[in-house]
């Protein structure tokens, strides 16, 4: 029997609890009236990922209770998984139990997807992965219609490619994107366009240049950089520098430069503390910084970036933890007023709240 908390009926009213609780997070700081950006009841999950647990004869979705990790919960259904991972699960499940070689030592199996259909399955194993396997799997990727990766410890094969490209609508206009397995991308696609319109919507007055921090793969980079004359965009990880670069290119847009680099050492290059290889072809004198963007992990930013963007007339905050958003908030608006607030349920039946904050420096609100 389905849990009542996850009916499709009840997601009202949760979003409703969710913005009351916002409401009063927020209430000494002075924001205007949230805007709402709501999600599908189902199938809104572009990602998902799943135990295999083995009894006898017989293999079967899993998932665990948060600290009861002895415990496995059978899944039979997810009606959260968007239409091509639910289409996918049984067919996947039938393949496994049918077929030895794919199902010894499977232990975890990974979805992702794209609104258009393109599909990326991860099997992960504790064994190692033979020329057997693979021409199994490749046979079995081939009856799917699918992409396929093959991991165990040590081990990574691609069968077809590691990666989908989704594609995005924002106020209208189509953007593109590589999304790598195992790399961050934004779980909800449909609430991923509406926040990308959001904020190209509140950026739309700004004039100068933009400078990124944690810019992942350019998921709001590229349609902010409509808005900008130049973007500087930074980020730590290789992988996501690198599908950054590709889907600037995919999506011809030429007005971004992006570096790897912390946040702190970006300050210390603007600066001029320190002076940095990774810069050496990126004349940082030449922009002319107004605004910038923040998409800082759960912990919020630190006090050194928090100082940091209290120098730019306009600050962009897209935060996935309310609590560390109200704290950051307590330092920058000493500084800047709330323009704008806006909650984003990217993840409908659990606590979680994604929240966006667009802030003016008080000279200029």
């Amino acid at each position: 029997m389905t849990d009542p908390r996850f009916s499709p009926e009840n997601y009202q009213q949760q979003l409703l609890d969710k913005t009351q609780h916002i409401k009063t997070l927020f209430a000494a700081c002075n924001i205007p009236a949230p805007e709402v950006f709501s999600s599908p009841a189902t199938g809104f999950r572009m990602r998902a990922e799943f135990k295999i647990w083995h009894e006898g004869d017989e293999s079967y979705y899993a998932m665990y209770r948060q600290g009861e990790y002895k415990t496995p919960y059978r899944i039979t259904e997810f009606p959260q998984a968007h239409d091509n991972i639910r289409r996918l699960m049984p067919l996947l499940l039938d393949e496994i139990n049918s077929n030895e070689l794919l199902r010894r030592k499977l232990f975890q199996v990974e979805f992702l997807t794209t609104l258009k259909g393109e599909t990326l399955i991860t099997l992960i194993y504790h064994k190692k992965l033979d020329d057997t396997w693979q021409a199994e799997a490749e046979a079995l990727r081939a009856r799917l219609g699918v992409f396929m990766i093959g991991r165990s410890r040590k081990q990574k094969l691609v069968l077809g490619q590691d990666f989908v490209t989704e594609t995005l609508e924002v106020n209208g206009r189509p953007y593109h994107y590589q999304q790598i397995e195992s790399s961050f991308t934004q779980p909800n696609a449909r609430v991923c366009e509406k926040m990308l319109g959001w904020a190209v919507q509140h950026t739309t007055p700004c004039t100068g240049d933009l400078v990124e921090l944690y810019c992942g793969n350019g998921n709001f980079t590229i349609p902010l950089a409509a808005n900008f004359n130049r973007v500087m965009a930074t980020e730590l990880a290789k992988s996501s520098v690198h599908s950054a670069r590709y889907n600037m290119a995919l999506n011809k847009v030429d007005n971004i430069d992006i570096a790897r680099m912390s946040s702190e050492e970006f300050s210390a290059a603007l600066d001029k503390q320190r002076s940095f290889r990774r810069l050496k072809d990126i004349d940082l004198d030449s922009f002319n910084f107004s605004t910038i963007f923040v998409d800082p992990p759960r912990a919020g930013l630190d006090p050194h970036t928090t100082a940091i963007t209290q120098g730019y007339q306009t600050i962009i905050y897209i935060s996935c933890n309310p609590e560390t958003l109200h704290r950051d908030l307590q330092t920058i608006t000493h500084t800047h007023d709330v323009a704008a607030f806006a909650l984003f349920d990217q993840f409908p039946f659990t606590h979680h709240i994604e929240c966006g904050a667009i802030l003016k420096k008080r000279s200029q609100a």
